[in-house]
């Protein structure tokens, strides 16, 4: 896990924030990731739709300016799916689905010092992911979601279930909000994924800060 042991993962998962072009409206990526950084962000992970991807080098040039960024701020960043861009530039990992490229080939290729997160709806995948190499695990959607159409919904108990069948951190994802993130409360989660819940809002920043205020609430503790 490169920089970053077990405990230290554990803190950086808290407020996980997954970027998405559709909501810039003009703006730049890596200013609006700035900002989910100063309200409070604690983990990036550069997601790139099908329908809106830069041309190669654009995305390369940006993807290292929000690496940069990640590293003034101190926080893990990591690239959706692609192990090949993640090698490139150097990122501290990446966050495959269960349609992406399998686990343990994925700790193959990058080696034992950077970040493996998998998308995991079951206690069975939970387990097999676990034992390939993740180092963590993102469940959901725990509500509705939009920002993937394909998405179904896992239960609390499902939820509860995988939290206590695996031994790495687990954040719920899909259609968490600042009004539903006190729902998540006592599941065994160590943090929240989100993507719309910051990047949607015109105050990117002021998104971010009030959400993790209240993740940290939900998640019993004291300070960030």
């Amino acid at each position: 896990m490169g920089n970053w042991n077990q405990e230290e993962l554990k803190k950086a998962l808290q407020l996980y924030a997954v970027t998405d072009r559709h909501w810039l409206n003009g703006r730049r990526l890596a200013d609006d990731v700035e900002r989910a950084l100063r309200g409070g962000a604690t983990f990036i992970q550069l997601r790139e739709k099908d329908d809106m991807k830069l041309e190669h080098d654009a995305f390369l040039k940006e993807a290292a300016e929000i690496k940069a960024l990640c590293r003034r701020y101190k926080v893990p960043f990591v690239i959706d799916d692609d192990v090949d861009l993640a090698l490139e530039i150097g990122a501290d990992g990446v966050h495959v689905g269960q349609s992406d490229m399998e686990t343990g080939l994925v700790r193959s290729r990058l080696g034992k010092d950077r970040i493996i997160g998998v998308s995991t709806q079951t206690v069975e995948e939970a387990l097999l992911a676990e034992s390939r190499g993740a180092d963590y695990l993102g469940v959901g959607a725990v509500f509705p979601t939009g920002s993937k159409a394909d998405a179904s919904e896992v239960s609390m108990d499902a939820l509860r279930a995988i939290c206590k069948a695996v031994s790495i951190p687990v954040v719920a994802i899909g259609g968490i909000t600042e009004e539903n993130v006190m729902e998540l409360a006592g599941s065994g989660i160590v943090g929240i994924s989100v993507i719309s819940a910051i990047f949607s809002k015109e105050d990117v920043e002021g998104a971010a800060r009030a959400l993790k205020s209240r993740t940290i609430r939900m998640l019993g503790l004291s300070g960030d």
